[in-house]
Order: structure tokens, then C-alpha cells, then sequence
């Protein structure tokens, strides 16, 4: 998904603030993020919990509204919900 590249861009910006999120910082949303990556491109489904990293309220909304980009945000999830739509999503745990 060349979403999740995009998001990736996002998370990496240096002057993010992760307080609000359940990220402890930068690298580890990265780390998180990737792994998810791969499991997608290896499984070729949407795991949940993906999923719940674009929740609302979720941890890239936190990072994304404590950080100045709740608007790109938001645009990125619409993209996200139909991605996950259209390919399939893992049930919850």
C-alpha cells in the first residue's frame, strides 16, 4: 500500500509530539508501522491491528492532532477505510 508509505512520511517528522499516543516516540511508531507493512504485503490482508492504529482516537489521530496534521489525517484514514474495504480485514483477536 503506497498509503501506508505516506503515512510512514508522516510519522516521521521530526517535530511530531507522541504524547497523547500509545507510541512511545518516533521509532517505535515506525517499527510498529512497518511490521504491519509486512504483514500486508505478505498476507495480503489488513490485519485488525492496523485497523486500530487508524481508529479514531487511535494512535496516528493522536500523533496526527497533537502534531498539526489532523486534516491530512483524516484524508489518509477515508484512503485507509476503503483500502481495508476493498481488501479484506483480519476479525479482532
Amino acid at each position: 500500500m503506497d498509503l501506508l508509505g505516506e503515512v510512514r512520511a508522516w510519522l516521521a517528522r521530526p517535530d511530531n509530539d507522541f504524547s497523547w499516543s500509545s507510541f512511545l516516540d518516533a521509532d517505535a511508531a515506525l517499527v510498529e508501522l512497518d511490521g504491519l507493512t509486512e504483514r500486508v504485503r505478505a498476507e495480503g490482508r489488513v490485519p485488525f491491528a492496523l485497523s486500530v492504529l487508524f481508529a479514531p482516537t487511535g494512535p496516528i489521530q493522536e500523533v496526527a492532532l497533537s502534531s498539526g496534521w489532523g486534516d491530512e489525517f483524516l484524508t489518509l484514514a477515508e484512503r485507509f477505510d476503503a483500502a481495508a474495504a476493498a481488501g479484506g480485514e483480519d476479525p479482532p483477536a
